[in-house]
C-alpha cells in the first residue's frame, strides 16, 4: 500500500475516532464536525510523522523522476539524443541496410 493512501486512511481513521468521541457531548452538529477537523488535524501532524515523511518522499521520487523523463524527452525532440530514435522498436535492424 502507498504511503499517501496509508497517510489518507490515517487522517480520515483520526478524524472518525475524534468525532465518535465528541458524539455525546450537546453540540451542533457543525459545531463537532469543526472541532473533529480541528483535533484530528493536530493529531494527525504528530502521530502520522512517519507515514506523512515516507508519503512526501514518495512524491519527490515521482518528481524527480518526472522531471529527467521530461528532460529527456525534450532533448530527443531537440534533436539532441540520437541513441533513443534508433535503438526503439521500430528502428531497422543494425545489421541490415534502409531501404
Amino acid at each position: 500500500m502507498s504511503a499517501a493512501v496509508k497517510y489518507t486512511l490515517g487522517r480520515i481513521g483520526l478524524f472518525t475516532v475524534v468525532l465518535l468521541a465528541l458524539w455525546p457531548v450537546e453540540l451542533n452538529i457543525f459545531i463537532k464536525l469543526m472541532v473533529a477537523l480541528a483535533f484530528s488535524a493536530a493529531l494527525s501532524f504528530f502521530l502520522l510523522r512517519g507515514w506523512r515523511d515516507e508519503m512526501a518522499e514518495e512524491m519527490a521520487v515521482a518528481a524527480e523522476r518526472r522531471q529527467s523523463e521530461k528532460e529527456r524527452l525534450r532533448s530527443a525532440l531537440a534533436g539532441d539524443d540520437q541513441t533513443d530514435s534508433t535503438s526503439g522498436p521500430d528502428a531497422p535492424p543494425a545489421d541490415r541496410p534502409r531501404r
